[in-house]
C-alpha cells in the first residue's frame, strides 16, 4: 500500500494550546463552565453576534440542545437537506421528529430554499438550513418564510464559523445556530462545538438544558440559593481541558481563515483551465456570500470516474476522499424520516463530489502536486 504523502486533513496547532492547557490546570478547575469556557463564549457572542453562546462536547451536541430548546415531540416533521451529516437529523429523531428531506441547489449543494414550502405540512416545526462548505444558504428567505408559516429555524453552521450571508454570521440569523471545532473543521478542539441563541426568549431555557436541567447558572449568579432540577437536560459541557485548547485556536480564527483562503483561492485558480476544458467543475460562491475556505472540493463529469481517481490519487500518495451519503436512501434515514420526492440533484452530486486535501499550512507544492495528479487521474478515467 502506498504510504500517504499528503493527507486530506492534518491538525493546525497555534502554539499557545499547551500553555492554556497547563493554566487551566493551575486554575484548579478542569470540569466545565470555568474561566477558559467563559473567555470562549465571550469571544464567540463578540464575533458572531449571538445573544448567548454554550460551549458543547460536539456539534451534535449543540443540534441536541436545540432539539430540546425547540421543544421537538413526537410526530414533529423537521424540514432539511439529505445531504448533510447523520447528526442533522439525528438530533431531531432522538426526540421522536421526523426529518423530511429536500433536495439541494446544484451550484451551492445547499438546501434548494425553494422547496421548503411545498414540503411544509401541519405537523413541521422547524427547518434547518446547512451551509454547506461553509457557504451560506439562502436565508432571507428561508426566515421570510418560516416567519409567515410560524416555524423555527435551526442553522447547521457546523462548518461555517467566519462565514457570512450577506455580511452577516452564518449561525447567527436563525432562531438557533450550531458550529463544529472537530478536527477537520478549520477552528479545532478535536471534538467541541457551540451552540448559539438568537432570541432572548430562549436563552434562560437553553442555560438550564446546558447544565444538566437544573438552574445552576443561576445560582453561580446569585440568583437563587440553591439549584434543583428544573428541566430536560445533559451534560453537554465540554471540559476545561478542551475550553483551553479552543481559545488558541480562537484567537486565531482570522489568521486560519486567511491562511485557508489562499490555498482555497489556489485550487481555484489552477483548476479553471480544467473546468472549461470539461473535465471537472468547481465550487460555485455567490457573490453576497463570504465563505471560510472550509473545504475544496471539485464536481465530476460523472460518478463513474470517482472510484478510479480516488484510486490513481491514492497510488500517488494522495488522500482525497468523497462526502455524505444521502440521509434519505439510508436504513435510517428511512425508518425515522422521509423525503419529499425523488432529490435526483443530491444524489446526482453525492456521487460526483470529490474533497481535495486542504489543511492550515499546506504548501503551494502540494497543492500544485494534487491538482497535477486529480487532472491526470480525470483524463485517465475518462478514456476508459
Amino acid at each position: 500500500m502506498t504510504k500517504i504523502r499528503i493527507p486530506f486533513n492534518k491538525p493546525w496547532m497555534t502554539g499557545k494550546e499547551l500553555d492554556y492547557i497547563r493554566e487551566a490546570n493551575a486554575l484548579g478547575q478542569l470540569s466545565g463552565n470555568g474561566a477558559f469556557t467563559g473567555k470562549c463564549h465571550r469571544w464567540l457572542e463578540k464575533t458572531t453576534g449571538a445573544r448567548k453562546a454554550l460551549l458543547t462536547h460536539s456539534c451534535t451536541g449543540a443540534l441536541e440542545m436545540a432539539a430540546l430548546i425547540a421543544d421537538i415531540r413526537p410526530g414533529d416533521e423537521i424540514i432539511m437537506p439529505s445531504y448533510t451529516f447523520v447528526s442533522t437529523a439525528n438530533a431531531f429523531a432522538l426526540r421522536g421528529g421526523v426529518p423530511v428531506f429536500v433536495d439541494i441547489r446544484s451550484d451551492t449543494l445547499n438546501m434548494d430554499e425553494n422547496l421548503i414550502e411545498e414540503a411544509i405540512t401541519g405537523e413541521t416545526k422547524a427547518v434547518v438550513p446547512v451551509h454547506y462548505a461553509g457557504v451560506g444558504c439562502e436565508m432571507d428567505s428561508i426566515m421570510a418564510l418560516a416567519g409567515r408559516r410560524g416555524l423555527l429555524v435551526i442553522e447547521d453552521a457546523a462548518q461555517a464559523l467566519m462565514s457570512f450571508y450577506k455580511g452577516r454570521p452564518l449561525g447567527s440569523i436563525g432562531h438557533l445556530g450550531a458550529i463544529s471545532f472537530h478536527e477537520t473543521k478549520n477552528v479545532i478542539c478535536g471534538e467541541g462545538g457551540v451552540l448559539l441563541v438568537n432570541c432572548d426568549e430562549f436563552i434562560e431555557r437553553s442555560e438550564v438544558i446546558w447544565q444538566k436541567g437544573t438552574d445552576r447558572n443561576r445560582f453561580y449568579r446569585g440568583e437563587v440559593d440553591k439549584y434543583t432540577w428544573q428541566d430536560l437536560g445533559s451534560s453537554f459541557l465540554p471540559n476545561e481541558i478542551t475550553a483551553a485548547f479552543l481559545l488558541a485556536q480562537l484567537e486565531h480564527a482570522g489568521e486560519l481563515v486567511s491562511g485557508r483562503k489562499a490555498s482555497w483561492e489556489m485550487y481555484h485558480s489552477l483548476l479553471e483551465g480544467p473546468e472549461k476544458e470539461g473535465l471537472l467543475r468547481r465550487p460555485v460562491i455567490p457573490d453576497h456570500c463570504t465563505h471560510n475556505a472550509h473545504m475544496y472540493y471539485v464536481i465530476l463529469p460523472e460518478g463513474r470516474l470517482r472510484p478510479p481517481v480516488i484510486k490513481y490519487l491514492s497510488d500517488q500518495g494522495i488522500n482525497a476522499v468523497f462526502h455524505y451519503v444521502p440521509l434519505h436512501g439510508s436504513p435510517a434515514g428511512r425508518r425515522y424520516g422521509k423525503a419529499r420526492g425523488d432529490l435526483p440533484v443530491t444524489t446526482a452530486m453525492s456521487d460526483r463530489i470529490l474533497r481535495l486535501p486542504l489543511w492550515a499550512g499546506i504548501s503551494e507544492g502540494e497543492i500544485n502536486e494534487v491538482c497535477d495528479a486529480l487532472i491526470s487521474a480525470i483524463r485517465l478515467a475518462m478514456d476508459y
